[in-house]
């Protein structure tokens, strides 16, 4: 599903030798739930933004289920972003003003050429239904918790029927019980095939990853399996 071969990228305003990543040569497999750890400014945020075409300044490849993303158009990747990839960041980044079924159905009004279900709004409650939000589909993020706000935000990252989620820190402004809430709807959706990738400083859901990987200083300096 993912490959990087010999990735290395700079900060944009570093003086020669200073690098956000160096070396990065990575294989995560279709099916796998994946969590990159590290400290803040480790990098492993850049290399999240990378895998999902999100910054295309790098030397090195990046290919997604097979496509170079650096051989592609703009339009190509956005394209390829919108029916393969689901992004989940900390903030939910939710529009107060739209109910939880029109945020979950708006990115459907930008998608360009066909896509992958017939009726926005109706595949917008399968997927708030597949993270347990049936009964909050007319509800505004100001009515909702945290935990709920980020179901939302994981059914919104649901809606083209990606192979694979993206996600930034998920829990990280989430308490114990809710955390554990989301980390618990991630194995869920990794038992019903999707490959996830989870940026993490938290052990617990490291815990629950089949692999974890860590960064530092650019380098992918370790890896293990889960713990049996």
């Amino acid at each position: 599903m993912i490959t990087l071969k010999n990735i290395n990228k700079r900060y944009k305003t570093a003086a020669e030798g200073e690098y956000a990543l160096r070396d990065i040569n990575l294989h995560i497999d279709e099916g796998d739930l994946v969590a990159i750890v590290g400290t803040s400014g480790s990098g492993k945020t850049t290399l999240l933004n990378l895998i999902g075409g999100l910054d295309r300044d790098y030397t090195g490849q990046v290919l997604i289920d097979g496509q170079d993303l650096g051989k592609l158009s703009d339009r190509a990747l956005s394209d390829l972003r919108n029916r393969k990839i689901g992004f989940v960041f900390q903030q939910f980044s939710l529009l107060d003003h739209c109910s939880a079924l029109d945020n979950v159905a708006l990115p459907a009004n930008f998608a360009r050429g066909p896509v992958n279900f017939a009726n926005p709004k109706q595949r917008a409650i399968e997927t708030l239904k597949a993270v347990g939000l049936e009964h909050k589909l007319n509800a505004f993020p100001g009515s909702l918790s945290g935990g709920q706000k980020q179901r939302v935000a994981i059914a919104r990252a649901l809606l083209f029927k990606p192979k694979l989620l993206l996600c930034d820190e998920p829990t990280g402004s989430l308490d114990t019980q809710t955390g554990q809430q989301i980390i618990n709807i991630f194995q869920e959706l990794n038992r019903e095939g999707y490959t996830i990738v989870i940026i993490t400083h938290e052990a617990r859901v490291s815990a629950a990853a089949h692999r974890v990987i860590r960064i530092e200083d650019g380098h992918l300096v370790d890896e293990k399996g889960a713990e049996a």
